[in-house]
């Protein structure tokens, strides 16, 4: 499981920064890696995925300050 946490942490940064490149300086650094496209819709699709698998990170740090 701890593979799974740090690869969908990492995702979830790479996403985080795109994200701020966007709001920041209206650059999006996905579509310039892989263009406008399938491949691009793949990558956000992976990137929410990863988001929503962090939501249960919640669930952990309750039950590790409940204790």
């Amino acid at each position: 499981m701890k593979t799974l946490d740090m690869i969908a942490i990492t995702i979830g940064i790479i996403g985080a920064i795109n994200w701020g490149l966007i709001g920041f300086f209206n650059f999006n650094l996905v579509e310039l890696v892989f263009g406008i496209g399938w491949l691009t819709q793949v990558v956000y699709m992976v990137v929410g995925l990863c988001g929503l698998y962090l939501l249960t990170f919640y669930m952990k740090i309750g039950d590790r300050y409940s204790r």
